[in-house]
């Protein structure tokens, strides 16, 4: 039952990747949209190949420091995939797909920053060396058992650090490297709001498997995270056209729409840690930060997010993975070994989550400015708008 149960997850994840596609293309103008379908389309052989190669090897097969890896299974060489995988319960084979649905996914997320403002070969160039300078050591670091972040006791339960904060600070880092500062013009980009909905209707579904999946069996977990992953999502979703009703005068689909995405984002790494109540809140304070960050700290700071990628993912991901620190319980999950503090937890597992929060930021920034002001000098001709 658990294996049939996260070959469902699997799919389910795997339809998040056309789903953010046709979400942000429903954002972007009519000239783009060629562009945005094949970055994210792109990843299911790019991200999806390397993950093979050496990218599960990397993440999840051995321990160096615990940093990274061992690279001693190139193409899956000497991995028994009919065998249980550690303490999951899972064949190996299935778990492995599982991971490589998040390998692919989060490069998706963070390409819709400059869309056509790069060219193809940079893309692929960028993705090859974040997948293994950033995504493989960051997942290895928070989500195998040898892994530092993991060891000091970090709760990240389906992806806050690895893949929300990792994907809105990248996102951030390509517009400020690769995009001219922003400048208030007054002008509207019209988008295609039946693209928008229907690409949040993807991906809220494609998030049961994201995060109930990340239980990796049907238990009481992945029940809570089914109703957490809801809950948050509705309450983010009410939360921002009320922000929108009393700072705007009105409501829009798109705004309802990423309300609910930023509800969805900031639930992720405690779905399966915090109770009915703890995802009321996050969803609504996920919300309120990222329309906060999109709706004028954005504009005060000049930055040209293309898709409000850092104020959506990254900043919703940091909420989320802090209040795991507020309210993570024992009563939910038994692997939560100190309580948050709003369950008389103290501040030892809130400081730990800070911590997270600030390596990952730190991490990914190093990282992949190194990368881009790399690959701006190697391909001088690669930056400009490209178009299919």
């Amino acid at each position: 039952m658990n294996t049939v149960f996260m070959i469902l997850s699997t799919i389910l994840v795997w339809l998040m990747i056309p789903g953010i596609a046709i979400f942000y293309s429903g954002f972007v103008p009519t000239r783009d949209v060629s562009r945005i379908l094949f970055d994210s389309f792109l990843m299911f052989g790019l991200a999806g190949l390397l993950w093979i190669l050496i990218g599960f090897s990397m993440s999840f097969e051995g321990n160096f420091w615990g940093i990274i890896g061992n690279f001693r299974h190139l193409f899956l060489s000497g991995v028994d995939m009919s065998s249980t995988y550690g303490t999951t319960g899972l064949p190996t084979g299935v778990y492995l797909l599982f991971q490589m649905m998040f390998a692919i996914l989060t490069p998706a997320l963070f390409l819709g920053a400059v869309a056509s403002r790069v060219r193809i070969r940079f893309i692929i160039m960028f993705v090859i060396l974040w997948s293994l300078l950033i995504y493989y050591p960051l997942a290895h670091i928070v989500w195998s058992s040898a892994g530092f972040l993991a060891k000091l006791g970090v709760l990240d339960f389906a992806g806050g650090t690895v893949i929300h904060i990792d994907a809105g600070i990248t996102a951030m880092i390509l517009a400020i490297t690769l995009r001219e500062p922003y400048k208030y013009s007054g002008e509207q980009v019209l988008g295609n709001p039946l693209w928008i909905l229907m690409g949040t209707i993807i991906l809220w579904v494609g998030w049961y498997g994201f995060n109930a999946g990340s239980a990796l069996n049907v238990s009481s977990q992945t029940i809570n995270a089914i109703l957490t992953t809801t809950v948050a999502a509705c309450s983010a979703s009410i939360a921002w056209i009320i922000l929108e009703n009393t700072f705007k005068g009105k409501v829009t689909l798109s705004g309802i729409c990423i309300g609910s995405i930023c509800g969805l984002v900031g639930i992720t790494p405690g779905t399966g840690y915090v109770t009915v109540f703890g995802s009321v809140i996050i969803g609504i304070v996920s919300a309120i930060g990222s329309y906060y960050f999109m709706n004028h700290l954005k504009y005060k700071l000049h930055l040209n997010d293309y898709l409000d990628i850092f104020g959506c993912h990254g900043v919703s991901g940091i909420i989320g993975s802090i209040c795991v620190g507020l309210f993570a319980t024992k009563s939910v999950n038994g692997n939560v070994l100190n309580n948050g503090l709003f369950y008389g937890g103290g501040f030892r597992l809130l400081g730990l989550q800070v911590f997270g929060v600030i390596f990952t930021i730190v991490f990914v920034s190093l990282l992949g400015t190194v990368i881009i002001v790399g690959l701006k000098k190697f391909f001088k001709g690669n930056i400009g708008v490209e178009r299919l």
